[in-house]
């Protein structure tokens, strides 16, 4: 009778580690982080996927259109602690604070619209502010770069090399 009572406690570590394992695609009623919605079988936007760099894993700048709606900033318009933190990400770190190099959920919905993993925010630090505050630069799997001066309110389109 004692192995009846633990086959309960046995399932329900196999289903935490499925999960841990699988990274937890489906829950909460969104898509699995790696589809485009509309997108056909197998096509891919996760992080590091096929043809599409990690953001801040490439080493030159991106020089693509603007994929957005949004209006461009030009890189040397950026605040100077803007511009340290976009050689940073082009180095690939290492970063000041433990948030930065985290996935962005785009909860705002400012930016185009994306899967789960597909942005990642950088701080950029405001002189005299105690804390992180307001200022970040959100960068996309496919290397564009946006800046917020105002915590996810508003944001811009990094125009790099200029």
């Amino acid at each position: 009778m004692r192995n009846r009572s633990m086959l309960p406690l046995l399932l329900t570590a196999l289903v935490v580690l499925a999960l841990v394992a699988f990274g937890g695609a489906g829950l909460m009623g969104g898509q699995g982080e790696g589809t485009t919605p509309g997108a056909a079988s197998g096509a891919s936007t996760a992080p590091g996927g096929p043809g599409t760099p990690a953001p801040g894993k490439s080493a030159a700048p991106h020089r693509g259109a603007n994929p957005s709606s949004l209006p461009e900033i030009r890189e040397s318009a950026l605040p100077v602690e803007g511009r340290r933190v976009l050689a940073l990400i082009r180095a690939g770190g290492p970063y000041q604070f433990s948030q930065d190099d985290q996935v962005f959920g785009n909860f705002e919905r400012v930016l185009p619209a994306r899967d789960r993993g597909y942005y990642r925010e950088y701080t950029v630090r405001t002189p005299g502010e105690p804390d992180r505050g307001a200022r970040r630069i959100v960068a996309g799997n496919g290397g564009e770069k946006y800046y917020t001066g105002d915590h996810y309110a508003t944001f811009k389109y990094i125009a790099e090399g200029s």
